[in-house]
């Protein structure tokens, strides 16, 4: 199982209207793609420096080869929609992580 690791930091004056467009649209949309089983949104409790606020969401997938379908099929589509609402207003870096155990 793969998880696909989103961390975004958002400017404290489009929060609001970010997190209305996450919750009801982009991550929908996400798994919209049928190659995620589910996700997860967590708000990051450390602050940082360059201020703002800071999210990480997850989404599960099967397998490395799906999530490059993803990448492939979806990813620009879904990315580009972030930068032409919010541009430089958000930072986003992604991780790949693979799951060891569970328990």
């Amino acid at each position: 199982m793969i998880i696909y690791n989103v961390t975004t930091n958002i400017h404290e004056t489009i929060h609001d209207l970010w997190m209305n467009w996450m919750l009801e649209k982009h991550i929908n949309e996400v798994l919209a793609t049928g190659k995620f089983t589910n996700a997860r949104m967590v708000k990051v409790l450390v602050e940082e420096e360059m201020g703002g606020i800071t999210y990480s969401v997850q989404y599960t997938t099967d397998s490395k080869e799906t999530l490059e379908r993803y990448y492939a099929e979806d990813a620009p589509k879904l990315r580009d929609e972030g930068l032409t609402l919010f541009g430089d207003k958000m930072l986003s870096f992604r991780t790949e992580l693979e799951v060891i155990s569970e328990h």
